[in-house]
């Protein structure tokens, strides 16, 4: 919860019905929390019609994710099956190559390596993927001499 008067931009992820799948992958490969998870067949009211085909009342319909310090938001949208995370990726900045490496592997796991984590001119270790949903993720270790932040 934003409990500043400056404005917040929080990721929001729609799997199109595979965000369960993407919770428990979350969960696994990142120690992900779910802070709140809400099904459409709880909403107080139903969705607009034709916007959720019938028969997915159990899927999700607004979930938020504590990774770390962070909160992502995600949900199965319209459940169209057809996932587009085209145009942006997440950073995760972890504190060590060891855990760079460890997260970085299980992240790719059915997904695909676009760069290696490799040392950089920036970053102790920096490399990018996409993950089995499509999400595109950027893993990097700051130098040791860059503060966390």
């Amino acid at each position: 919860m934003n409990t500043t008067k400056n404005p917040m931009v929080q990721p929001y992820l729609f799997f199109e019905g595979r965000c369960e799948e993407a919770i428990e992958f979350y969960k696994k490969t990142l120690g992900a929390q779910v802070n709140m998870l809400m099904r459409f067949k709880d909403s107080p009211e139903p969705p607009p019609p034709g916007c959720v085909p019938a028969g997915s009342e159990n899927k999700i319909m607004h979930a938020q994710l504590q990774i770390g310090d962070n909160v992502v938001l995600m949900a199965d949208g319209r459940c169209s099956g057809k996932t587009n995370f085209d145009g942006f990726s997440l950073s995760l900045i972890v504190p060590t190559e060891t855990e760079a490496e460890k997260r970085f592997g299980a992240l790719a796991e059915g997904g695909k390596v676009e760069m290696p984590l490799a040392k950089t001119f920036f970053a102790a270790r920096f490399g990018m993927l996409e993950d089995k949903f499509g999400v595109g993720w950027m893993v990097l270790v700051r130098p040791a001499d860059a503060p966390m932040k």
